[in-house]
């Protein structure tokens, strides 16, 4: 069964069939990897052959297996994962790393994350720092249900609130300690190319960086240099060709101290600056 699936998958022109056609039994039959290679060649129930044989079809179609399986696992914690915002990706656990490192050595420290999505980045943070409080900014509704279901799941409601609004409407720029964000940064006219699982699952609008990718970028710095308080942080995820167009971009909206870092793949993937002093 696992065999046929895997020819199925490798046919709609998934990297590693054989590997996703095992995840797939896994989740299906709620046995781990291990589980099913110690039942060897038992065939399933119906029920989970039935089951398994929509998962497979799913995932030929393209859909995220993280959608299938409904989580997907990020800084070490399990977040619920649908087409209601992006899937929560390995990259950008450089966000947080660096977010952590950067942020003020104060308690009750106040962290906003603009365009928060499914709420990962924020949950980690919170997640990894007691005391800290958190400010989800997030324009779309079906997204901003995402986060707010996510923050519950890791009991962290008392100390998170997320705003149904645009960055550019949210009124608590001065009031926070460090900001955070995975912006759109695609170029428009580079959507059409991406793989399926991102074209057809994820938010457009959560991709959509405009003509050059670079739009979102624009607002954030100069938002963060009209309203953030004196030695406030900002942390940005980047493409892995824009750190030399965003740290300009920081730089000539008169932020400083900037800086990058790579992520697992040797990477750019996240650029930071803070509010000047004076």
């Amino acid at each position: 069964m696992i065999v046929e699936a895997a020819g199925r998958l490798r046919k709609a022109g998934l990297d590693g069939p054989q590997r996703e056609a095992r995840l797939i039994m896994s989740l299906a039959s709620d046995l781990t990897t291990s589980e099913l290679i110690l039942r060897g060649d038992r065939s399933p129930s119906d029920d989970i052959a039935n089951v398994f044989a929509q998962m497979v079809e799913r995932r030929a179609a393209r859909e995220p297996f993280q959608h299938i399986a409904g989580s997907a696992s990020f800084f070490g914690l399990d977040f619920i994962s649908d087409a209601r915002a992006l899937v929560p990706r390995a990259d950008s656990e450089i966000v947080v790393e660096t977010g952590l490192r950067l942020m003020p050595d104060r308690p009750d420290v106040l962290i906003a994350d603009l365009g928060t999505g499914s709420g990962c980045l924020l949950v980690a943070m919170l997640a990894n720092r007691a005391g800290a409080r958190g400010i989800g900014v997030e324009s779309d509704p079906a997204a901003a249900s995402l986060a707010r279901a996510n923050i519950e799941r890791h009991g962290l409601a008392a100390c998170t609130d997320v705003r149904e609004e645009s960055w550019n409407d949210w009124d608590g720029w001065g009031d926070i300690d460090l900001v955070i964000s995975n912006p759109p940064y695609i170029r428009s006219d580079v959507i059409a190319t991406l793989d399926p699982e991102v074209r057809h699952h994820d938010p457009v609008a959560a991709l959509d960086g405009g003509a050059d990718g670079l739009d979102a970028y624009r607002d954030i710095a100069r938002l963060a240099r009209e309203w953030l308080r004196p030695g406030t942080p900002l942390v940005l995820e980047i493409g892995f060709d824009q750190k030399a167009d965003v740290l300009g971009i920081l730089s000539d909206a008169g932020l400083v101290n900037t800086g990058s870092s790579t992520d697992l793949g040797g990477n750019d993937r996240v650029v930071w600056a803070f509010q000047p002093h004076s």
